[in-house]
């Protein structure tokens, strides 16, 4: 598959099978083609050559609805209406499901009411959600994703500008909502230590193509990391998970520069 934008090719002759029912995450540095490739499995991006299959077809040839009801986008430039409420804006994941006459059922407002139960939202339905904060926000989009009811869930960097609390936050609910849900997630993140933390398959890019990918232990490799990054580190069991966790090795000193400057003294004192 080759990828790109005006003229410009980010990424050429890729190919990257994405394991059923996994929690798969792409990390790489940036302007790799970590988001273009994602773009593209959301049939947002068309390939320049090749093609995505979803379920061993070709994802371009088939209806817009049912790609719909497959798999669900959280988008990282998605914006909110103004003054809408939570409510109304997790109702916008069912428009997939709903016929030519765009009737509301009951199975609708089922689906909204355990979308936002599963992510924890449902206190804040009558809220607008420019009210909210990032991470509340970003709980809010997961959820109207998961009321599509789609078995992929396609997640375009989630923890961006949230702070550490709220990155693990919303981390956690992706974990929960592969484990207890058997969705497949696939999710683009930078944060390297998470990554390996939550991901049950690991896809490592650098300029445009894969240089890496499998289980987590096998990928988050010293090797790796510096070919990947070009970063020196080294990589040790996280004391609480026990997964792999980076840790950068600080670069060597600069000639001269490893002695501590000396004090100057007193005034030598002036000749007769």
């Amino acid at each position: 598959m080759t990828l790109g934008y005006d003229g410009r090719t980010v990424v050429s002759d890729l190919t990257v099978p994405i394991p059923d029912r996994s929690f798969t995450v792409i990390v790489g540095p940036n302007a790799c083609g970590k988001s273009t490739l994602l773009r593209a499995l959301a049939r947002t991006l068309r390939p320049r050559a090749g093609a995505v299959l979803l379920d061993g077809r070709d994802i371009s040839t088939r209806p817009t609805r049912e790609v719909a009801r497959t798999l669900g986008l959280l988008s990282q430039s998605a914006v909110a209406p103004a003054g809408i409420t939570v409510a109304d804006l997790v109702a916008h994941g069912r428009y997939p499901h709903h016929g030519p006459l765009g009737r509301w059922t009951a199975a609708d407002g089922q689906a909204v009411h355990d979308a936002m139960l599963a992510t924890g939202v449902a206190d804040l339905a009558a809220r607008p959600v420019d009210e909210l904060s990032g991470g509340q926000r970003q709980r809010v989009w997961i959820a109207a994703a998961l009321a599509q009811d789609t078995p992929l869930l396609l997640l375009d960097e989630p923890t961006t500008y949230l702070d550490v609390t709220h990155q693990v936050e919303v981390l956690e609910l992706c974990a929960r909502l592969h484990r207890d849900r058997d969705r497949t997630l696939v999710a683009v993140l930078h944060e390297l230590n998470l990554a390996a933390r939550y991901a049950t398959h690991l896809v490592a890019m650098r300029d445009g193509r894969v240089v890496a990918a499998g289980p987590p232990a096998d990928v988050m490799t010293e090797p790796i990391v510096e070919a990947v990054f070009g970063l020196a580190c080294r990589v040790m069991p996280d004391p609480e998970t026990g997964t792999a966790m980076v840790i950068p090795r600080r670069a060597p000193a600069a000639a001269g520069s490893g002695a501590p400057a000396a004090r100057p003294g007193p005034p030598a004192a002036a000749s007769p």
